[in-house]
């Protein structure tokens, strides 16, 4: 069998489903959404994961749907401004670097048509929406996953790769309960949602912080839309996950005093399309294989959003993971062993930005480092 079900339709998720179809499986991709998820803030695509993009042909199209931020203006709690640059911002960097922020609906929306238009022999990938694994089974002695799905369908997998994110259901289900083994809490927690541009910003991003809870301003789609992102300092709260309406009341409890227009963000939230809110965490563990079941992207080795580094892990694991698989007819274990071999010590590298500078991320010396780690290596027909 090469056939292989991914758990999650995000960044890692769709990239690794076109890889595994360059290496010649056939990927099948459940998503407990009923779609590809749309919202989500600016992220940024740096070193090595820029030669993935310009592998699979997406660069281009990548650097098109760029934000196209002239700089940022940092506040104090009460609104006054403390100082601004032209050069920079806190969410993608210096503004004359070779490096792509982009908003992550974007970059999701080019992985999902590279991956539909891709070669359809033997039907292509697969795509299941509104389901997700509810049960996994290795006691097959003649091999494979057997994968029961929320909706009752049961079906055998060759290998499974959870890349459903920081609390990725595969990891649970194949590695156990978190308790505090695999997600490490960085002391804050953090909300990200879409409003109307009711500042007028054109491409400027606006910070507000205090001692405790700050937020970020930009707009995207021409000015016509902010996206808002809010957080605080807390240590691990108790709360469903799923409850997005507790998560609102823990947000605005922990923000009101914040000055500025947080009241009017607050309104906000409670009729935003896309709200989300989680805490500022890592993904830490020694393996990130079990048996013919592996992790990928955040699911693995989330380094949070203080690092700036996620999505670049997310493209750059995709890739090594599907070429180790596809590299030679050896056993899986061998090219799973490989895959982590080749990956942690990268990955050890951009979790550190995480909290090198608490409060003022990392240093550009310390990204430059991180980010160009680790080498593709020839491209041996492995592009588009």
């Amino acid at each position: 069998m090469r056939n292989v079900l991914i758990s999650g339709a995000g960044v890692a998720g769709l990239a690794l489903a076109h890889w595994l179809r360059r290496a010649g499986f056939a990927p099948t991709v459940v998503e407990r959404a009923p779609s590809v998820r749309p919202g989500g803030h600016a992220v940024d695509v740096r070193g090595v994961a820029l030669d993935v993009l310009d592998r699979m042909g997406l660069l281009a199209d990548a650097r098109r749907a760029r934000t196209r931020m002239r700089g940022m203006s940092m506040h104090d709690g009460d609104g006054n401004e403390l100082w601004r640059s032209t050069e920079m911002t806190y969410s993608s960097g210096r503004l004359d670097s070779d490096d792509i922020e982009l908003l992550r609906e974007d970059l999701t929306a080019l992985l999902h048509r590279r991956v539909r238009a891709d070669p359809d022999e033997e039907g292509g990938t697969e795509f299941l929406f509104g389901d997700s694994v509810a049960a996994l089974d290795q006691s097959d002695p003649a091999g494979g996953v057997h994968v029961t799905f929320a909706s009752g369908l049961t079906r055998t997998f060759s290998l499974v790769v959870g890349a459903d994110g920081l609390r990725s259901g595969v990891r649970r289900l194949a590695f156990g309960p978190e308790s505090d083994r695999y997600l490490h809490h960085l002391g804050a927690h953090v909300a990200v949602f879409s409003t109307d541009n009711f500042l007028g910003l054109d491409n400027w991003q606006v910070w507000v912080r205090d001692e405790r809870a700050s937020y970020c301003l930009y707009p995207v789609r021409g000015n016509t839309e902010l996206r808002a992102t809010l957080g605080f300092m807390s240590p691990p709260l108790d709360y469903d996950h799923r409850d997005p309406e507790r998560q609102k009341a823990l947000l605005a409890a922990n923000t009101a005093a914040l000055g500025g227009d947080t009241g009017i963000l607050l309104d906000a939230m409670h009729t935003a399309p896309d709200f989300y809110f989680a805490p500022m965490a890592q993904v830490r563990m020694d393996r990130w294989t079990r048996g013919r079941v592996a992790l990928v992207g955040d699911a693995g080795y989330c380094p949070s959003p203080l690092s700036g580094q996620g999505t670049s892990l997310a493209l750059v694991g995709a890739y090594v993971l599907a070429r180790e698989l596809g590299a030679s007819p050896a056993p899986v274990a061998d090219a799973l062993l490989r895959y982590e071999e080749r990956m942690r010590p990268f990955v050890a590298l951009n979790q550190a930005l995480a909290t090198e500078n608490p409060g003022q991320g990392p240093s550009e010396e310390s990204l430059t480092v991180a980010k160009n780690a680790l080498t593709l290596g020839d491209a041996d027909g492995w592009v588009v």
